[in-house]
Order: C-alpha cells, then sequence, then structure tokens
C-alpha cells in the first residue's frame, strides 16, 4: 500500500452539496424523477425511441443549473486549494464546483456542459449550459447527445478516481446517500491511516472508519475547510 500524502485531499461529493444550491436531487420526495421515469430520459434505449425527450428533460436541467450558483460548501472546497493538493470527485452533473474555483475536478457520472457524438464517443464538445436540441450535429453529421452517464452505460473515470483515494491524507464525503454504485465503492480505496470525514444529513450506514458529521454541506464544510486551513 502506497504511503499517504498528508498535503493531499479527496474530496467526494453527491447531490447533497448542489441542493443548497436549488438544484433538485433524484431521491428526495420532489426530486427530478417524480415528474418522469428512469426509462423515458436516462437510458441509451429512451435516447433512441424518443430523443427529443430525453434531450428535452436534460435542457430543463440546464436551465435549473443556470439559475444556480455555488454554495458555501463549493466555496469552501475551493479554498482548500489554498494549501492543498485537492481532487474534487463528483457524482453531480452540474458545473458549481468548477464556478466556485476548484481546479481538478472528476465527474464520474459526466457533465452539463459538455455534448458529445453519438457516432463518435471520443468526440465531445464543450457547449456551455445553452440547450441541445434535435439538429445539433457533431462535425460528422451525427446528433450531438449530453455527455451523461445513463444507467446501462459504463460509469467513467472510475479507475482515475480509485487512483486519488489511495494516497490521500484525508478525504472528506459530502451529500451522497452512498446508494449509487460503483461510485460508492470507491470509498473503499482509501487508505487506512487517512483522515476520513463524512458530511451528510442521512446516511443508511455510515462507512468504517469514517467520521460522520450530521449537517447540511454548507453549514458543516466551511468550518472543517477553515480548521484544515489554519492547522
Amino acid at each position: 500500500m502506497p504511503s499517504i500524502n498528508p498535503q493531499k485531499i479527496v474530496v467526494f461529493t453527491g447531490a447533497g452539496v448542489s441542493a443548497e444550491s436549488g438544484l433538485k436531487t433524484f431521491r428526495d420526495n420532489d426530486g427530478l424523477w417524480n415528474n418522469y421515469r428512469v426509462e423515458d430520459v436516462a437510458t441509451p434505449e429512451a435516447f433512441a425511441r424518443d430523443p427529443g425527450l430525453v434531450l428535452e428533460f436534460y435542457n430543463q436541467r440546464r436551465a435549473q443549473a443556470r439559475n444556480a450558483q455555488p454554495n458555501a460548501a463549493h466555496e469552501a472546497i475551493a479554498r482548500l486549494e489554498e494549501k492543498y493538493e485537492v481532487v474534487v470527485i463528483t457524482q453531480n452533473v452540474d458545473d458549481l464546483h468548477e464556478r466556485a474555483g476548484s481546479t481538478n475536478v472528476l465527474h464520474l457520472h459526466g457533465l452539463l456542459t459538455e455534448a458529445r457524438s453519438t457516432a463518435d464517443p471520443s468526440l465531445i464538445y464543450e457547449r456551455g449550459l445553452a440547450d441541445l436540441n434535435l439538429g445539433d450535429l457533431c462535425e460528422k453529421g451525427s446528433q450531438l447527445r449530453p455527455n451523461i452517464v445513463w444507467f446501462g452505460e459504463m460509469v467513467i473515470n472510475i479507475e482515475p478516481a480509485a487512483r486519488e483515494f489511495v494516497d490521500a491524507g484525508k478525504v472528506l464525503v459530502v451529500g451522497t446517500s452512498l446508494q449509487v454504485y460503483p461510485a460508492a465503492g470507491l470509498l473503499k480505496k482509501a487508505h487506512f491511516h487517512s483522515e476520513k470525514y463524512l458530511v451528510t444529513l442521512e446516511v443508511d450506514y455510515p462507512p468504517r472508519h469514517f467520521k460522520w458529521m450530521r449537517g447540511k454541506a454548507a453549514s458543516v464544510v466551511p468550518s472543517l475547510a477553515k480548521n484544515w486551513l489554519q492547522a
């Protein structure tokens, strides 16, 4: 097992960190899945069957993201770069970490600001939060789709993310239910001797060796980050 780097922090975030910026999560009572069936908007089969509906669903999500701003948790995580090597690994598809100032962000489930070719997955385009519509084509003439990992597709960046965990001196997990795999399994890659914190309101089974700090991300993370910066 590699030795830990005391100056390295891995921050692993889920929907809870963006919820406080006004972005709905999937599992809340008023969450996104209440209005849509997974099978209709978040699978390759759905896109093949009704691409217009899928594109509209993600255009709505982009509209929400355009109106959202980074909250105190995003900003505190970004400030950690003043002293530490920080890697943010997120299940979120918004760009709030980047807008807050984080410079090293791995998106496990894709990114709303990107589109990719349906003919060549290696063709990825940065589009910001503009709508993506039928007729928007890649350079090869094929329809563009959201660069989002849909159910049934391989999760991107899992292997690079796993490598980041193994030597981190500190691991901070924020706003995730730890119910989505394979992403949640990454926590097992953390070094035995690293400092480990979980910030969330609810969790079925707090992961072993993690200190659970129950509360909302925007309330808890800034004080924890301040302590680390002053250490």
